[in-house]
């Protein structure tokens, strides 16, 4: 990890850049992929399949014996560990249920908001070396509260045709309807026009590589919503000397060996802590299976000193993170002002590992800085909002002449006939 000392003010849009591809350099394959799915459905579904995947199914829509067969194989010991973290995040995402929001607004004049559930969902779940089966867990889970109807899911499968068993299992618990052997560009794709065989949806959920993040927002074009842009996994760390350096290096490197074009930043007012977790990162990465992984990552990440913990918070919400871990003396300072962070983990004890799987809160997260706008998702990303209202006598008399002059104002005259109307008849 580079190591950068009280870098100046300046400096600091350079040193927080993420290290990620222009979306220009993306977009031309993604419109490509988008215009044949469009216009071939499951014939170019299956073509870029065997492209990227390295293989054809014979049939995308995983058949109920899949699902049985993956049932039995998941050891005892995994599902426990699933349906703990299913419950916790199920009692989170509950505790987020709102009441019908109903008021007076003048007398005779009722108004009131209420929830729906968005009726079909895509839930895009990557695959590849780290198939995240506890992504479907943070999707799934919350969309079956909020009452979706439809619950469409779409994962990339490995070389012989196959989804990981996890998956299915996981997926098959969480109630989602269709899961569907496709990944990539592909599946955004076909969630937004529809199939022969795939169902298309109103919102697609789910992180996964930049290509996929411009495939969401390409979508968004296509009359299908969004849970947020998240692309590649980031952490930042903000640790001073009560900090333990070997618990701080685990977290760095938890995340970077998501993948190579992952990120993750150390800052610090002491260093004399940075170097003590630049020493555990290295013999910590040895051992790592995805060593070489975490290396890339590594390469793209920053160890910071900076003056004062002023200073640090700045620079924090200047980068936005999709995760933040602060370790502090001062730590309900952070706390209270951190405004850009998608999820915050406080205290030596509290990893973003338990975040990422069974803690309850949820690890569906903007990224990319998209901290400063977006949140997580969460129970209401399934939901929306409906505004209703009931207008007696007494209340279009009470506002009737109010909206007629508003109406006239605007050169709107069929808007204040619509009210004139029916304050004649009240003469």
């Amino acid at each position: 990890m580079k190591k950068v000392f009280n870098p100046d003010k300046a400096s600091w849009n350079e040193l927080l850049k993420r290290p990620t591809q222009t979306v220009a350099a993306i977009e031309t394959v993604v419109n490509e992929i988008f215009t044949e799915v469009k216009l071939k459905g499951d014939q170019a579904v299956s073509r870029y399949t065997q492209l990227f995947d390295g293989t054809t199914p014979e049939n995308a829509l995983v058949s109920e014996e899949e699902i049985s067969q993956a049932v039995k194989s998941v050891s005892p010991e995994l599902k426990e560990a699933i349906e703990l973290a299913k419950s916790n995040i199920t009692t989170f995402h509950t505790a987020q249920k709102t009441k019908r929001v109903s008021v007076e607004t003048t007398n005779g004049v009722m108004c009131w908001q209420e929830k729906r559930p968005i009726q079909k969902v895509g839930l895009y779940i990557p695959g590849g070396s780290a198939p995240l089966f506890s992504t479907i867990l943070m999707l799934a889970v919350p969309a079956n509260i909020a009452g979706c109807k439809e619950i469409v899911l779409c994962t990339p499968p490995d070389k012989e045709g196959k989804i990981n068993p996890a998956i299915l299992y996981t997926a098959n618990l969480c109630g989602v309807t269709k899961i569907y052997k496709i990944g990539g560009i592909q599946a955004i794709a076909a969630m937004t026009f529809g199939t022969e065989s795939v169902s298309s949806v109103y919102k697609i959920f789910g992180p996964g590589n930049q290509y996929v993040t411009v495939a969401k927002q390409l979508a968004t074009k296509y009359n299908v919503a969004i849970d947020m842009p998240a692309g590649p996994s980031e952490l930042l760390v903000y640790a001073d000397d009560t900090a333990m350096p070997s618990f701080v290096a685990s977290d760095l490197l938890s995340q970077a060996e998501h993948g190579p074009d992952s990120q993750v930043i150390l800052v610090s007012i002491s260093e004399k802590i940075i170097n003590e977790i630049e020493k555990e990162i290295e013999a910590q990465l040895d051992k790592l299976p995805r060593k070489d992984i975490a290396i890339q990552a590594i390469a793209n990440s920053k160890l910071i000193l900076v003056h004062t913990e002023e200073e640090a918070l700045e620079m924090i919400n200047a980068y936005g993170p999709e995760h933040f871990i602060v370790i502090s003396e001062h730590e309900d300072y952070f706390v209270e002002n951190i405004q850009n962070a998608g999820s915050v983990f406080i205290g030596n004890y509290t990893p973003e590992s338990a975040g990422d799987y069974a803690s309850g809160t949820n690890h569906t997260l903007p990224t990319n800085g998209y901290a400063k706008q977006y949140s997580g998702v969460n129970l209401g990303s399934f939901l929306k909002s409906m505004t209703f209202q009931k207008i007696s006598e007494k209340g279009i008399q009470n506002i009737g002449p109010a909206i007629e002059t508003m109406a006239d104002a605007e050169g709107l005259q069929a808007h204040k006939n619509a009210v004139s109307i029916r304050l004649k008849s009240l003469q």
